[in-house]
């Protein structure tokens, strides 16, 4: 694909790579993803901000044929879906000094092994001068890595924010527009990606209410032209508030803990929660991530494997725990046969989640009346917790 037009000065390069399925060896891809660059043509001199995956180099380096010369490679990020071309580009444009954050430099050097003398340190708020354009660098630390930064195209009024309110979603389009499933799709990305970092992310959303911004460009997928909606977005996402939403991840053997949860299921519907159910047996992990972002309260069901959790809802827990989600409260169903290891498991699974434990229920084989009730009164215990907190 040629490099697409942003604006009379910028121009949106990189690959598009429709048919990955899978990034990073961990995280789905039902959309596959982009690879953004952007050329942005001053009066004197020519930056290129972030490259692309080595996937897709070949791409890059063709859309660039016509360019003779580049000045500065700015690198936001270390990571190679976003570095992973420099190593061409500066053989190619012996001329170009990369630009990154000091932590950025080491990491560049030590991940691509490029020269240091090619990497330049930029301090927080340091401007560049393309002759009759601005590039102003803003230190974004802990928005994904601790190396990242963002850059504001101060004539254009442009925010280049690489994995910052990013989605991943091939498409042939450059904008957004009024495009829904696009907001969707960022929410996965935040989920899969930025939740950890929640609160970085919100002290960077701070900083950025003192920018006047016409469009946000991040490193993958399409381009906010209407940036207060993917800013309002994330403010929800960040925020302290969640929602009535209780989400059960869960996995059945023999069908006793089924039967828990189709209990629990029908239990807080009748009391008015949201329930979002994943079968862990065909469950996308994004899916449930996004799931997640917002809800009041995770129960994972899960049968007792030697002594311990079944290893899928080990995972579902190590997920939460890793993706730590502003979830309020926790608990476990599940049954077992001879020894009932599995909810001290999954709840030590857990520790970086702030939450309020609630009783599990744990059966002994095929769940009996008396267990039935003991889940209606987790239930019941859970629709209270979401009314007072809601």
């Amino acid at each position: 694909m040629q490099g697409r037009v942003v604006t009379e000065r910028v121009t949106l390069m990189g690959g598009v790579d429709w048919h990955r399925r899978l990034f990073d060896a961990l995280i789905p891809l039902p959309e596959g993803t982009s690879y953004n660059a952007y050329l942005v043509k001053g009066s004197e001199k020519t930056a290129l901000l972030d490259t692309a995956d080595p996937a897709t180099t070949d791409e890059l380096l063709q859309q660039l044929e016509a360019e003779q010369r580049i000045d500065y490679i700015v690198a936001h990020h270390a990571e190679q879906d976003h570095s992973g071309t420099l190593p061409e580009l500066l053989a190619l444009y012996p001329e170009a000094t990369v630009l990154a954050t000091e932590k950025g430099k080491g990491m560049l050097v030590d991940l691509l092994h490029l020269p240091p003398e090619r990497v330049e340190a930029v301090a927080d708020g340091e401007q560049r001068s393309l002759g009759d354009r601005t590039l102003t660098f803003i230190h974004a630390p802990w928005v994904h890595w601790p190396e990242t930064m963002l850059t504001y195209l101060d004539e254009e009024r442009l925010l280049f924010t690489c994995d910052f309110f990013g989605s991943h979603y091939a498409t042939s389009r450059v904008m957004v527009g009024d495009d829904a499933h696009v907001v969707s799709s960022a929410k996965r990305y935040y989920a899969e990606i930025m939740m950890p970092f929640r609160k970085p992310i919100e002290r960077h959303l701070a900083r950025l209410e003192d920018l006047d911004i016409a469009m946000i460009a991040p490193s993958h997928g399409p381009i906010w032209d209407r940036p207060d909606v993917i800013i309002d977005a994330y403010r929800d996402w960040v925020s302290g508030s969640v929602k009535n939403v209780a989400v059960i991840p869960f996995i059945s053997m023999h069908g006793s803990t089924s039967e828990l949860v189709d209990r629990l299921v029908t239990e807080l519907v009748r009391h008015g929660v949201t329930v979002r159910p994943f079968d862990l047996t065909v469950t996308d992990i994004g899916d449930l991530a996004m799931a997640m972002v917002d809800a009041a309260t995770i129960v994972i069901g899960s049968p007792t494997v030697l002594g311990g959790a079944h290893p899928q809802a080990a995972y579902a827990a190590s997920l939460a725990n890793a993706l730590r989600p502003k979830t309020r409260f926790a608990s476990v169903v599940g049954s077992y046969g001879w020894a009932a290891g599995s909810a001290r498991a999954l709840v030590e699974a857990m520790p970086a989640l702030r939450v309020e434990v609630l009783d599990p229920v744990l059966v002994r084989g095929k769940p009996r009346a008396d267990d039935l009730e003991a889940v209606d009164r987790l239930t019941a215990t859970i629709a209270e917790r979401h009314r007072a907190l809601l």
